[in-house]
Parts: C-alpha cells; structure tokens; sequence
C-alpha cells in the first residue's frame, strides 16, 4: 500500500507541475504615449518689474520679493523664478550663482547642454541649461538686462526624477520656458 501511495504522489506531483505552465504570449513593442494640451500663451503683469507670457495650463503663484512660481498640475512640475536686483555690480555674482545652480547637478546628469539667449531689441539677455539625467531639476535658466535685473528659474517635478519617464513632460514644459525667456519684458 505504501508503494502505490508514493507512485500516486510522484504521478500527482508530475502532472501538477507540468499543468503550472504559462503560455507565452508575445506582447507587441510600444512606447508610452503621453498627449498633452497645446500651449495657449497669455501675456501675465506681475507687481514686480518684470512680466512675461505664461501657459494658461498652468497656475502663477506670487511669492515674496518678486519671486513666483508656475505651477503645472497634470504634470506635477513647477517653474520656480527668483528674481533679485543688479546692485553694487553684483552681476557677476549672480551670473556665478545661477551657473554653479545648473552645474550643481553634474553628479546625476548625463549631460548639460546651454542655449544662449540674446534679445537686444528688448534688452532681455540669458543662458538656458537643458539638464539631461536622473537630476533633482530638469531645466534652469536665468535672464537679465545686464543693468537692474535678473531673473533666474528652475523647474522641478514632484517625483522621484527618473528622466525616462518624465521625458515628454520635460520637453513640453522646455517649451514654455523658451517662452517665457522670448517673452519677458523689463518695467
């Protein structure tokens, strides 16, 4: 009786794990698709001594000392802006400040390419740091007149940053920050 009882149980226990296969199914190559609105512009005065056009998808919420940030809540992103006055020819540090800033994501960023910007008709001039990788921040900028202003800004994403998957959000909002920068205007 034992003999039949172990032959049972190594016949169960064969059929068992032969019935556990899966099928294989092949699942076709796709790419996530992300859609997002195009962007309609509107022209924002802000109380400090410069204004720009902003996305109407996105939400402006003044800070103190003339800072604001832009807020993108389908993509849980925010433009953060700094604004500081030219003092006692402190150009040259905050054009170091606002570099270092950019740079300072080195340790997790593929790479960092730098757009210039140059408006003479509106005196507006800049750098654009498009920030490659798994970094805290996507993208920072600064512009100035060179004489009373400057502007400096960041964007951030309320997530872990891994760059594959925020990817399409990047470039869009990459968008309204060149913009933003084409748009500015000094008061």
């Amino acid at each position: 009786m034992k003999i039949n009882s172990l032959i049972y149980l190594l016949l169960s226990s064969i059929f068992i794990l032969a019935s556990c296969e899966d099928d294989v199914l092949v699942k076709p190559s796709a790419m996530l698709r992300l859609e997002y609105p195009k962007p309609e512009y509107r022209t924002v005065e802000t109380d400090c001594p410069y204004n720009f056009s902003m996305n109407d998808n996105a939400t402006m919420v003044k800070k103190k000392r003339c800072g604001t940030n832009i807020y993108y809540p389908n993509m849980k992103a925010t433009l953060y802006l700094t604004y500081q006055d030219i003092r006692n020819n402190n150009l040259d540090s905050l054009l170091q400040d606002a570099q270092k800033l950019a740079y300072d994501h080195t340790i997790k960023a593929n790479s960092i390419p730098e757009q210039p910007f140059v408006n003479p008709d509106k005196n507006v001039y800049g750098m654009f740091y498009m920030i490659n990788g798994n970094a805290a921040t996507q993208a920072e900028f600064y512009v100035t007149d060179s004489i009373n202003h400057f502007l400096n800004g960041a964007l951030y994403f309320d997530a872990k940053p891994n760059f594959d998957s925020i990817y399409p959000a990047v470039v869009y909002l990459r968008e309204d920050i060149r913009k933003l920068m084409e748009t500015i205007t000094w008061e």
